[in-house]
């Protein structure tokens, strides 16, 4: 896919234009992702563009909000109360402001669950590429993907596991600085699990639709903030939840 088209389609989720490397990265993935969802269903949307909007923006969405570049420049967001409005508390600083990421210090422990075909886990390693990444996906074939994916984008510190999340919570309990999830159906199942990854003062981050906000407030004891409406969708949000 053209790459000035990439860009184009990508403004709405960010504040600047993603580097042309990041741009040429997208296109080969996206090359990937239609090759292999010919064999196997990696994702539903088969149109290019749909692809780009929908699965690489709103994962760059995700990855500006968890590790902007100048995180004392955010305007702070407010915690949320369990009914799903604000407190009027502030909320604490974005996650960069205690990561000391910009140094390349102790990068954070990113776990994803459910990876699929990649969302939003290796689009954000692209943002963010010194971060350590797992991604959990028990389906043998979308694991395959995915490390063909991070080969094909020369991509380093990356894990795929292929296993459920539940019988992995045992030997990565509490090790995980942030967790991600995206197209969440069963959140009374799997946002127990995705908690106990979770180390102390990591960060749940969600792509959710508006519906499912009340019952995240009430699964979890995090510290939830005002949800961020993703671009370009009527529905969908960006949750994020400290853990004390």
């Amino acid at each position: 896919m053209d790459t000035a088209r990439i860009a184009a389609l990508l403004e709405p989720f960010l504040e600047q234009s993603l580097p042309q490397s990041h741009l040429d990265q997208i296109s080969i993935y996206i090359d990937l992702l239609l090759r292999w969802n010919a064999r196997i269903n990696l994702t539903a949307i088969r149109q290019e563009e749909e692809i780009v909007t929908r699965h690489f923006g709103e994962s760059f969405f995700l990855a500006r909000h968890l590790f902007p570049e100048q995180a004392e420049g955010e305007r702070p967001m407010q915690q949320l109360n369990p009914s799903g409005g604000a407190t009027g508390v502030p909320a604490r600083p974005p996650s960069t402001g205690r990561w000391p990421l910009a140094t390349g210090k102790c990068p954070p422990r990113v776990l994803d669950i459910g990876s699929g075909a990649g969302f939003p886990a290796l689009p954000l390693k692209l943002w963010a590429p010194q971060i350590n990444l797992t991604l959990i996906e028990s389906n043998h074939k979308k694991a395959a993907f995915l490390r063909e994916v991070a080969r094909a984008l020369t991509l380093t510190n990356i894990n795929v596991l292929t296993d459920r999340a539940q019988d992995l919570a045992p030997s990565l309990s509490s090790q995980a600085d942030v967790v991600t999830l995206r197209a969440v159906e069963h959140l009374e199942t799997i946002l127990p699990q995705a908690l106990a990854f979770l180390a102390p003062k990591g960060t749940m981050a969600l792509l959710i639709t508006t519906p499912q906000i009340p019952q995240v407030l009430t699964l979890t004891n995090l510290e939830w903030h005002t949800q961020t409406n993703v671009p370009k969708s009527h529905s969908r949000v960006l949750l994020l939840g400290y853990k004390a």
